[in-house]
């Protein structure tokens, strides 16, 4: 604990704060987690979607906003904790077949959370969203994990590059019926319709879902260029030689992207592979930054909100969902104007001061804030959910 609150000797500092066969916590990664989980806090619950800054929602089809860049981020942090964790599990004397148990439990669990969240409060399960952020996190969890305990690094390059490449082949050439081939709109792209063939009625809009299954396959690839930045933090190269390769790394994820782009538009709702290459470039570079700050120069105190927010990510994300969902269901008011409780307290609480917009994205702030404070209490009573 005393490496998370930045103590620690100046020496070990200065050896960098993983190292092989002694991987310590990266207290980076945790700071990365709960801007992710915070982000992703702030951009689910404005005060009213009708008033929203457009850089706090996703982009309305092609091309991206820094809102389009969370939940990438938190997939590729779930890459980079696989190899820091299993490492840790391997020291402490965990067979491959112990961490094959650990993984299916903790993909099934996330997946059951997805649905609970999808069914709530009616349950209604005839009409229930399958597939959705933690369902595609604890699949993406789940092959990634597998991958990285029974493969080689080389074999999962090239697993990567393929999904990517094979993904482009897919949804450039494969004729969709009634929309042929090559048909990137909501409603014509190939994975839109493997979506209504495979999940039918279960999907997020009537005919399409942003986290469907075909487009689950680059969204993994996502979290293994995780799992490699994760085994180049635990090689044995000094923090210097770390961070140049990082910073090349991200820059070239970054410049593919947008390169690749030009063929194959940047598109979160897609999972394009050059949306893949874009966000983990961008990731990567947003963990060099935090890495270089936090656990090589030992600069921890400033990050200590993102890092409360981070160890308890998955925990806070469902609860704050939970939470929001029953504010839009309570109604409040009098006879001629009811309205639900959230509504009210953005009207009354921040839209009566702010106006609609800065209200609306006060209420938002406030929100995040709230979570942060029970989070708090959390952590000083060391209290963790782990899933």
């Amino acid at each position: 604990m005393a490496s998370l609150l930045g103590g620690g000797s100046r020496e070990a500092r200065a050896r960098g704060a993983v190292t092989e066969g002694h991987p310590g916590r990266l207290t980076s990664l945790d700071g990365f987690r709960g801007l992710a989980i915070g982000g992703m806090i702030l951009v689910n619950n404005p005060g009213s979607w009708d008033h929203v800054y457009a850089p706090l929602a996703h982009a309305e089809w092609h091309g991206w906003t820094p809102t389009d860049l969370i939940f990438p981020f938190f997939l590729f942090i779930v890459g980079v904790a696989v190899p820091l964790a299993f490492t840790k599990r391997r020291a402490r004397g965990q067979s491959r077949g112990r961490l094959t148990l650990h993984v299916l439990k903790r993909s099934a669990i996330l997946f059951t959370l997805g649905l609970f969240m999808a069914a709530f409060p009616y349950f209604e399960l005839s009409g229930i969203r399958i597939m959705g952020v933690l369902q595609r996190i604890a699949l993406v969890y789940l092959a990634a994990s597998l991958l990285y305990l029974t493969v080689g690094s080389r074999l999962r390059w090239g697993l990567a590059a393929g999904l990517l490449v094979a993904y482009w082949i897919l949804l450039s050439w494969v004729p969709v019926p009634g929309y042929g081939a090559g048909d990137l709109s909501p409603e014509g792209n190939l994975a839109a319709y493997v979506d209504r063939w495979a999940l039918g009625g279960h999907l997020w809009r009537d005919n399409w879902d942003p986290e469907g299954l075909l487009s689950t396959l680059p969204a993994l690839v996502t979290a293994l260029f995780g799992v490699a930045t994760g085994e180049w933090l635990l090689s044995p190269l000094r923090d210097g030689g770390k961070l140049a390769g990082m910073v090349a790394g991200g820059a070239a994820g970054v410049v593919g992207g947008l390169v690749w782009g030009v063929w194959f538009p940047i598109n979160k709702s897609l999972w394009t592979s050059s949306y893949v290459l874009l966000t983990g470039g961008i990731a990567l570079l947003v963990l060099t930054l935090l890495y270089w700050l936090v656990d090589v120069r030992g600069w921890r105190s400033w990050c200590m909100p993102l890092v409360i927010y981070g160890l308890n990510a998955i925990a806070v994300f469902v609860a704050s969902g939970l939470v929001a969902k029953s504010l839009g269901l309570i109604r409040l008011g009098e006879r001629g104007h009811v309205v639900s409780a959230k509504a009210w307290i953005y009207e009354r609480l921040f839209a009566s001061w702010a106006g609609p917009l800065n209200g609306s994205l006060a209420f938002a702030v406030a929100y995040v804030l709230v979570w942060l404070g029970l989070m708090w209490v959390l952590h000083a009573r060391r209290i963790y959910v782990k899933i």
